[in-house]
């Protein structure tokens, strides 16, 4: 007769608690999770069994498992479960571990992954390579007559840093994403078109409709819709500012009442709304939303952070011909801008906002691999 090999991990026990999802131990496997999910498959529910995998320590089944990514933390298990194990927050744990352990760099996902301790580097290191950089280019100082923020820092120097930022971290999503599949596709074999079966998945994520179906922390939904298509709005942004720089022949900065102006500012709007919903969710609802950790609430913090400085110099700008904003103080709050989004771009790949690339593989090799689909009760 076939066996399987049980490898328990200490080390991932002890990782997991650590990580809040020390609540593991006390799951006695009643199944009432499963049961009451609305996002469980029927023939497949979650998340009893991966409960049994984190109380044994069985890290590979469940970086392997998408259901670790199709669970959205509803937290209706969490508010049923009649031991307070808590399987919603167990499974945010796992989540974050996994991203973790599929972080390329291995040092950087560990950076990200421990930011209680480490967010003065994430987020010091970035200022002070600014600070350095235009020192040594000497630009860093307050130019006379200040009316754009590119006599501070040029294009040109925007687009060599944030170019090669941009494709370090496409590649290093790449790698942990061709991770991911790989490990999914060891569970259950694929076929057809991964390219086919996106295009559904896509638009399921675009409203957000899983979070639909979610009970205690359905509210939650808002706050990632308005986080989601805040991204896509600012992408889509600094798309139009390129074309209108170089193929419209605009000059910067664009007035007020401009279209791609009238889109960014919307972006930023659906942003901070997003994050101000998520923070406030999770300080005021915590037995709802589930038990903050600083790994979960870090990118939200730093969403607000670029928002709010964006504001921030866009106002001072408008301040300055009228006095009321020195125009030091403008150029300082820029360099800040310019560091906290660095600090966004490079955490991508190992920050929350990895959810959305590991969440949409798993969404794809559930109907890639004939999975079941979530139960219609």
């Amino acid at each position: 007769m076939a066996t399987t090999a049980l490898l328990p991990s200490q080390t991932f026990r002890k990782a997991l608690a650590e990580r809040g999802g020390a609540s593991a131990a006390q799951c006695f496997q009643c199944a009432t999770c499963s049961a009451v999910c609305e996002l469980a498959p029927e023939d497949a529910p979650f998340p009893r069994q991966q409960m049994l995998y984190a109380q044994w320590g069985l890290a590979d089944r469940l970086i392997a498992d998408p259901a670790v990514w199709l669970c959205h933390q509803c937290n209706d298990c969490t508010a049923r479960c009649p031991r307070d194990a808590r399987p919603g927050d167990v499974l945010q744990a796992v989540r974050g571990l996994a991203v973790e352990e599929l972080a390329f760099p291995k040092a950087l996902g560990r950076l990200v992954a421990r930011v209680r301790v480490t967010w003065p580097v994430l987020v010091g290191l970035p200022l002070l390579f600014w600070v350095v950089l235009l020192a040594a280019t000497g630009l860093l100082g307050v130019p006379e007559n200040l009316h754009a923020y590119e006599q501070v820092v040029p294009h040109w120097m925007l687009y060599s840093v944030y170019f090669p930022v941009a494709g370090f971290v496409t590649l290093v999503s790449w790698i942990g994403g061709r991770r991911l599949w790989k490990a999914l596709g060891q569970g259950a074999p694929r076929s057809g078109s991964f390219l086919a079966q996106l295009v559904p998945v896509g638009m399921e994520i675009a409203t957000h409709k899983r979070f639909g179906r979610c009970g205690s922390a359905h509210y939650r939904r808002l706050g990632h819709l308005a986080l989601f298509w805040g991204f896509v709005g600012a992408a889509v942004t600094s798309g139009l500012l390129i074309l209108a720089i170089y193929v419209q022949g605009d000059k910067l900065p664009l007035p007020l009442g401009h279209p791609y102006k009238i889109l960014g500012n919307i972006s930023a709007i659906l942003l901070l709304l997003g994050a101000a919903i998520l923070m406030a969710n999770r300080l005021g609802a915590a037995p709802r939303s589930g038990a903050s950790t600083a790994f979960d609430t870090f990118f939200t913090w730093i969403v607000a952070a670029v928002i709010l400085t964006g504001v921030a110099i866009e106002g001072a700008r408008l301040l300055i011909p009228s006095g009321l904003m020195a125009p030091g103080l403008a150029v300082a709050l820029y360099i800040v801008h310019l560091s906290v989004v660095m600090t966004l771009f490079l955490t991508f790949p190992y920050s929350k906002f990895a959810h959305l690339l590991y969440r949409t593989l798993a969404m794809v090799h559930e109907r890639m691999s004939g999975g079941p689909q979530p139960s219609s009760r």
